[in-house]
Protein backbone atom coordinates (compact mmCIF):
# COMPACT_ATOMS: atom_id res chain seq x y z
CA UNK A 1 0.00 0.00 0.00
CA UNK A 2 1.33 3.47 -0.79
CA UNK A 3 2.09 6.02 1.88
CA UNK A 4 0.37 9.35 1.24
CA UNK A 5 2.15 12.58 2.18
CA UNK A 6 1.34 16.23 1.67
CA UNK A 7 3.70 17.59 -1.03
CA UNK A 8 4.53 20.57 1.21
CA UNK A 9 5.65 18.20 3.97
CA UNK A 10 7.72 16.22 1.47
CA UNK A 11 9.41 19.42 0.28
CA UNK A 12 10.28 20.32 3.84
CA UNK A 13 11.96 16.94 4.34
CA UNK A 14 14.00 17.39 1.15
CA UNK A 15 15.10 20.86 2.24
CA UNK A 16 16.14 19.48 5.62
CA UNK A 17 18.07 16.61 4.04
CA UNK A 18 19.98 18.98 1.76
CA UNK A 19 20.64 21.57 4.45
CA UNK A 20 22.08 18.77 6.62
CA UNK A 21 25.02 18.54 4.17
CA UNK A 22 25.54 22.29 3.75
CA UNK A 23 23.25 23.21 0.86
CA UNK A 24 21.98 26.76 1.33
CA UNK A 25 18.30 27.24 2.07
CA UNK A 26 17.50 28.95 -1.28
CA UNK A 27 19.25 26.21 -3.24
CA UNK A 28 17.67 23.42 -1.19
CA UNK A 29 14.23 24.96 -1.69
CA UNK A 30 14.76 25.21 -5.45
CA UNK A 31 15.79 21.55 -5.64
CA UNK A 32 12.89 20.47 -3.44
CA UNK A 33 10.31 22.22 -5.63
CA UNK A 34 11.65 20.50 -8.75
CA UNK A 35 11.89 17.02 -7.24
CA UNK A 36 8.41 17.12 -5.76
CA UNK A 37 6.90 18.50 -8.96
CA UNK A 38 8.40 15.53 -10.80
CA UNK A 39 6.73 13.19 -8.30
CA UNK A 40 3.43 15.05 -8.62
CA UNK A 41 3.64 14.79 -12.41
CA UNK A 42 4.25 11.04 -12.29
CA UNK A 43 7.93 11.26 -13.26
CA UNK A 44 9.68 9.56 -10.31
CA UNK A 45 12.90 9.10 -12.29
CA UNK A 46 13.39 12.86 -11.89
CA UNK A 47 12.02 12.92 -8.36
CA UNK A 48 12.96 11.54 -4.96
CA UNK A 49 15.05 8.78 -6.54
CA UNK A 50 17.66 11.50 -7.19
CA UNK A 51 17.92 12.84 -3.65
CA UNK A 52 20.39 10.35 -2.15
CA UNK A 53 22.78 10.82 -5.08
CA UNK A 54 22.47 14.60 -4.81
CA UNK A 55 23.41 14.41 -1.14
CA UNK A 56 26.38 12.12 -1.81
CA UNK A 57 27.60 14.45 -4.55
CA UNK A 58 27.36 17.53 -2.33
CA UNK A 59 29.26 15.68 0.39
CA UNK A 60 32.12 14.74 -1.95
CA UNK A 61 32.22 18.15 -3.68
CA UNK A 62 30.86 17.05 -7.03
CA UNK A 63 28.02 19.56 -6.57
CA UNK A 64 28.66 22.89 -4.84
CA UNK A 65 25.82 23.25 -2.38
CA UNK A 66 26.25 26.99 -1.77
CA UNK A 67 26.84 28.01 -5.39
CA UNK A 68 25.22 31.24 -6.55
CA UNK A 69 24.40 31.38 -10.29
CA UNK A 70 26.15 34.20 -12.15
CA UNK A 71 24.04 36.00 -14.76
CA UNK A 72 25.33 37.85 -17.82
CA UNK A 73 23.26 39.59 -20.52
CA UNK A 74 25.71 40.14 -23.40
CA UNK A 75 22.87 41.22 -25.72
CA UNK A 76 19.31 42.43 -25.07
CA UNK A 77 17.95 39.08 -26.25
CA UNK A 78 20.59 36.82 -24.72
CA UNK A 79 20.95 35.65 -21.14
CA UNK A 80 23.98 33.56 -20.13
CA UNK A 81 24.09 31.89 -16.71
CA UNK A 82 27.03 30.17 -15.05
CA UNK A 83 25.63 27.62 -12.59
CA UNK A 84 29.00 27.68 -10.82
CA UNK A 85 29.05 23.86 -10.59
CA UNK A 86 26.03 23.90 -8.30
CA UNK A 87 22.58 22.42 -8.78
CA UNK A 88 20.89 23.25 -12.07
CA UNK A 89 17.59 24.30 -10.52
CA UNK A 90 18.63 27.66 -9.02
CA UNK A 91 20.22 28.63 -12.36
CA UNK A 92 17.12 27.53 -14.27
CA UNK A 93 14.88 29.41 -11.83
CA UNK A 94 16.87 32.54 -12.59
CA UNK A 95 16.64 31.96 -16.34
CA UNK A 96 12.89 31.29 -16.17
CA UNK A 97 12.42 34.55 -14.26
CA UNK A 98 14.39 36.61 -16.80
CA UNK A 99 13.83 35.18 -20.26
CA UNK A 100 10.10 35.83 -20.88
CA UNK A 101 10.49 39.59 -20.33
CA UNK A 102 13.46 39.60 -22.71
CA UNK A 103 11.42 37.73 -25.33
CA UNK A 104 8.52 40.15 -24.98
CA UNK A 105 10.88 43.09 -25.44
CA UNK A 106 12.76 41.62 -28.41
CA UNK A 107 10.30 39.11 -29.88
CA UNK A 108 12.58 36.17 -29.18
CA UNK A 109 15.28 35.47 -26.58
CA UNK A 110 17.94 32.85 -25.93
CA UNK A 111 19.02 31.72 -22.49
CA UNK A 112 21.95 29.40 -21.82
CA UNK A 113 23.22 27.69 -18.68
CA UNK A 114 26.63 26.09 -18.38
CA UNK A 115 28.75 24.43 -15.66
CA UNK A 116 25.49 22.84 -14.59
CA UNK A 117 24.03 19.56 -13.34
CA UNK A 118 20.90 17.42 -13.83
CA UNK A 119 17.96 19.78 -14.46
CA UNK A 120 15.15 17.29 -13.98
CA UNK A 121 12.01 17.47 -16.10
CA UNK A 122 12.65 19.69 -19.10
CA UNK A 123 8.91 20.31 -19.24
CA UNK A 124 8.95 21.75 -15.71
CA UNK A 125 11.01 24.69 -16.95
CA UNK A 126 9.20 25.02 -20.27
CA UNK A 127 5.78 25.14 -18.62
CA UNK A 128 6.84 27.95 -16.30
CA UNK A 129 7.88 30.05 -19.29
CA UNK A 130 4.60 29.31 -21.08
CA UNK A 131 2.67 30.42 -17.99
CA UNK A 132 4.30 33.82 -18.55
CA UNK A 133 2.87 34.02 -22.07
CA UNK A 134 5.75 32.75 -24.18
CA UNK A 135 6.41 29.69 -26.31
CA UNK A 136 9.38 27.78 -24.91
CA UNK A 137 11.88 25.37 -26.45
CA UNK A 138 14.34 23.71 -24.08
CA UNK A 139 17.38 21.52 -24.76
CA UNK A 140 19.88 19.89 -22.42
CA UNK A 141 22.75 17.48 -22.77
CA UNK A 142 23.59 14.92 -20.12
CA UNK A 143 26.29 12.33 -19.35
CA UNK A 144 26.88 9.86 -22.18
CA UNK A 145 24.12 7.29 -22.65
CA UNK A 146 23.43 7.00 -26.42
CA UNK A 147 25.89 5.78 -29.04
CA UNK A 148 26.05 7.45 -32.47
CA UNK A 149 23.93 5.44 -34.90
CA UNK A 150 25.89 2.38 -36.00
CA UNK A 151 28.18 2.49 -32.95
CA UNK A 152 28.05 0.82 -29.54
CA UNK A 153 29.89 3.32 -27.32
CA UNK A 154 27.78 6.03 -25.72
CA UNK A 155 28.76 9.57 -26.76
CA UNK A 156 25.58 11.63 -26.37
CA UNK A 157 23.34 11.92 -23.36
CA UNK A 158 19.64 11.11 -23.45
CA UNK A 159 19.45 14.84 -24.27
CA UNK A 160 15.90 15.91 -23.43
CA UNK A 161 13.81 18.31 -25.50
CA UNK A 162 10.76 20.17 -24.22
CA UNK A 163 8.23 22.47 -25.84
CA UNK A 164 5.47 24.44 -24.19
CA UNK A 165 3.02 27.06 -25.39
CA UNK A 166 0.44 29.13 -23.53
CA UNK A 167 -3.29 28.53 -23.81
CA UNK A 168 -6.20 30.71 -22.74
CA UNK A 169 -7.92 29.64 -19.55
CA UNK A 170 -6.27 26.23 -19.28
CA UNK A 171 -2.76 24.98 -18.45
CA UNK A 172 -0.13 25.27 -21.18
CA UNK A 173 0.51 22.49 -23.66
CA UNK A 174 3.72 20.70 -22.64
CA UNK A 175 5.68 18.22 -24.75
CA UNK A 176 8.64 16.69 -22.91
CA UNK A 177 10.78 13.82 -24.15
CA UNK A 178 14.22 12.37 -23.90
CA UNK A 179 15.87 11.17 -27.10
CA UNK A 180 16.34 7.65 -25.84
CA UNK A 181 13.40 5.30 -26.31
CA UNK A 182 12.82 5.69 -22.58
CA UNK A 183 14.39 8.02 -20.03
CA UNK A 184 17.62 6.61 -18.61
CA UNK A 185 16.19 7.22 -15.15
CA UNK A 186 13.82 4.29 -15.74
CA UNK A 187 16.78 1.98 -16.30
CA UNK A 188 18.46 3.32 -13.17
CA UNK A 189 15.28 2.70 -11.19
CA UNK A 190 15.17 -0.87 -12.55
CA UNK A 191 18.78 -1.37 -11.48
CA UNK A 192 17.96 -0.05 -8.02
CA UNK A 193 15.09 -2.57 -7.76
CA UNK A 194 17.21 -5.37 -9.31
CA UNK A 195 14.51 -5.70 -11.98
CA UNK A 196 14.88 -6.45 -15.72
CA UNK A 197 14.14 -3.87 -18.40
CA UNK A 198 12.06 -4.51 -21.54
CA UNK A 199 13.90 -5.55 -24.67
CA UNK A 200 14.33 -2.67 -27.09
CA UNK A 201 15.39 -0.10 -24.50
CA UNK A 202 19.15 -0.63 -24.64
CA UNK A 203 22.16 -2.55 -25.92
CA UNK A 204 25.15 -3.85 -23.96
CA UNK A 205 28.75 -2.77 -24.48
CA UNK A 206 29.13 -5.24 -27.39
CA UNK A 207 26.08 -3.82 -29.16
CA UNK A 208 23.76 -6.72 -28.32
CA UNK A 209 20.16 -6.21 -27.13
CA UNK A 210 19.85 -6.58 -23.36
CA UNK A 211 17.20 -6.75 -20.65
CA UNK A 212 19.80 -6.42 -17.87
CA UNK A 213 19.78 -2.92 -16.36
CA UNK A 214 23.46 -3.13 -15.36
CA UNK A 215 24.47 -4.16 -18.88
CA UNK A 216 22.35 -1.34 -20.28
CA UNK A 217 24.09 1.23 -18.10
CA UNK A 218 27.47 -0.10 -19.25
CA UNK A 219 26.31 -0.10 -22.86
CA UNK A 220 24.00 2.34 -24.62
CA UNK A 221 20.40 3.43 -24.56
CA UNK A 222 18.69 3.13 -27.93
CA UNK A 223 17.50 6.40 -29.48
CA UNK A 224 13.92 7.11 -30.49
CA UNK A 225 13.46 6.75 -34.23
CA UNK A 226 16.78 4.92 -34.64
CA UNK A 227 19.11 6.98 -36.88
CA UNK A 228 16.77 9.99 -36.77
CA UNK A 229 16.83 10.01 -32.97
CA UNK A 230 20.61 9.76 -32.92
CA UNK A 231 20.77 12.76 -35.26
CA UNK A 232 18.48 14.71 -32.93
CA UNK A 233 20.74 13.80 -29.99
CA UNK A 234 23.66 15.29 -31.94
CA UNK A 235 21.64 18.45 -32.59
CA UNK A 236 20.84 18.84 -28.89
CA UNK A 237 24.47 18.19 -27.95
CA UNK A 238 25.50 21.09 -30.18
CA UNK A 239 22.80 23.43 -28.89
CA UNK A 240 23.33 22.67 -25.22
CA UNK A 241 27.07 22.00 -24.99
CA UNK A 242 28.92 23.44 -28.00
CA UNK A 243 26.84 26.63 -27.98
CA UNK A 244 27.03 27.16 -24.22
CA UNK A 245 30.64 26.12 -23.60
CA UNK A 246 29.58 23.19 -21.39
CA UNK A 247 31.13 19.72 -21.33
CA UNK A 248 29.97 17.17 -23.88
CA UNK A 249 28.14 14.09 -22.66
CA UNK A 250 31.21 11.90 -23.10
CA UNK A 251 33.26 14.37 -21.02
CA UNK A 252 30.73 14.70 -18.21
CA UNK A 253 30.72 12.58 -15.07
CA UNK A 254 27.73 10.52 -13.97
CA UNK A 255 24.76 12.18 -12.24
CA UNK A 256 24.35 9.24 -9.86
CA UNK A 257 27.74 8.50 -8.32
CA UNK A 258 30.64 10.29 -6.66
CA UNK A 259 33.25 9.44 -9.29
CA UNK A 260 34.98 12.26 -11.16
CA UNK A 261 34.46 16.00 -10.99
CA UNK A 262 31.28 18.01 -11.52
CA UNK A 263 29.36 17.07 -14.70
CA UNK A 264 29.41 20.71 -15.89
CA UNK A 265 26.82 20.13 -18.63
CA UNK A 266 24.67 22.77 -20.36
CA UNK A 267 21.13 23.79 -21.22
CA UNK A 268 19.70 26.13 -23.86
CA UNK A 269 16.29 27.78 -23.76
CA UNK A 270 14.51 29.72 -26.51
CA UNK A 271 11.51 31.88 -25.58
CA UNK A 272 9.23 33.31 -28.26
CA UNK A 273 6.58 35.99 -27.83
CA UNK A 274 3.65 34.74 -29.96
CA UNK A 275 2.22 38.25 -30.21
CA UNK A 276 4.95 39.23 -32.69
CA UNK A 277 5.04 36.03 -34.74
CA UNK A 278 4.81 37.22 -38.34
CA UNK A 279 1.47 38.92 -39.04
CA UNK A 280 -0.27 37.24 -36.12
CA UNK A 281 -1.27 38.82 -32.87
CA UNK A 282 -1.72 36.97 -29.60
CA UNK A 283 -5.54 36.53 -29.69
CA UNK A 284 -5.35 35.04 -33.19
CA UNK A 285 -2.53 32.73 -32.12
CA UNK A 286 -4.70 31.47 -29.27
CA UNK A 287 -7.73 30.97 -31.51
CA UNK A 288 -5.75 29.12 -34.17
CA UNK A 289 -4.09 26.97 -31.53
CA UNK A 290 -7.43 25.85 -30.08
CA UNK A 291 -8.79 25.17 -33.58
CA UNK A 292 -5.87 22.79 -34.15
CA UNK A 293 -6.42 21.02 -30.84
CA UNK A 294 -10.16 20.71 -31.43
CA UNK A 295 -9.61 19.17 -34.85
CA UNK A 296 -7.13 16.68 -33.41
CA UNK A 297 -9.43 15.62 -30.59
CA UNK A 298 -12.41 15.01 -32.88
CA UNK A 299 -10.81 11.63 -33.56
CA UNK A 300 -11.55 8.89 -31.05
CA UNK A 301 -8.53 7.94 -29.01
CA UNK A 302 -6.61 11.18 -29.57
CA UNK A 303 -5.46 13.15 -26.56
CA UNK A 304 -3.16 16.11 -26.23
CA UNK A 305 0.32 15.55 -24.82
CA UNK A 306 0.43 16.11 -21.08
CA UNK A 307 -3.18 15.20 -20.28
CA UNK A 308 -2.09 12.25 -18.14
CA UNK A 309 0.22 14.57 -16.22
CA UNK A 310 -2.66 16.94 -15.47
CA UNK A 311 -4.85 14.08 -14.25
CA UNK A 312 -2.01 12.94 -12.01
CA UNK A 313 -1.80 16.44 -10.50
CA UNK A 314 -5.51 16.33 -9.71
CA UNK A 315 -5.09 12.99 -7.92
CA UNK A 316 -2.27 14.41 -5.80
CA UNK A 317 -4.40 17.43 -4.87
CA UNK A 318 -7.16 15.07 -3.77
CA UNK A 319 -5.18 12.38 -1.96
CA UNK A 320 -1.65 13.63 -1.43
CA UNK A 321 1.57 12.33 -2.92
CA UNK A 322 1.75 8.53 -3.04
CA UNK A 323 5.15 7.09 -2.09
CA UNK A 324 6.26 3.53 -1.64
CA UNK A 325 7.20 2.46 1.88
CA UNK A 326 10.84 2.35 0.80
CA UNK A 327 10.77 5.85 -0.71
CA UNK A 328 9.01 7.28 2.34
CA UNK A 329 11.52 5.66 4.70
CA UNK A 330 14.49 6.83 2.62
CA UNK A 331 13.20 10.40 2.57
CA UNK A 332 12.77 10.45 6.35
CA UNK A 333 16.14 8.80 6.93
CA UNK A 334 17.86 11.38 4.72
CA UNK A 335 16.14 14.25 6.50
CA UNK A 336 16.80 12.79 9.97
CA UNK A 337 20.00 10.73 9.74
CA UNK A 338 20.97 8.71 12.76
CA UNK A 339 23.98 10.11 14.57
CA UNK A 340 26.94 7.77 14.79
CA UNK A 341 28.11 6.95 18.31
Amino acid sequence: MPVYINPTDAKALIVQALENVGVTSPNATSVAHALIQAEIDGQPGHGLARLAAYIDQVTCGKVIGDAVPKVETPKPSVCKINAELGFAFPAMDKLVSLLPAMAKAQGIALGTVYRSHHFGQAGYHAERIAKQGCIALIFSNSPSAIAPWGGNTAIFGTNPIAFSCPRQGVPPLVIDMSLSKVARGKVLLARKKDAPIPEGWAIDSQGNPTTDANAAIAGSMLPIGDAKGAALALMVEILSATLTGALYGYEASNFFDTEGGPPAIGHSVIAIDPSVSGTFIAPLFAERLEALFSTMCEQDGVRLPGERRLRQRDRVLEKGLALTDAAFKELNDLAHPKKSL
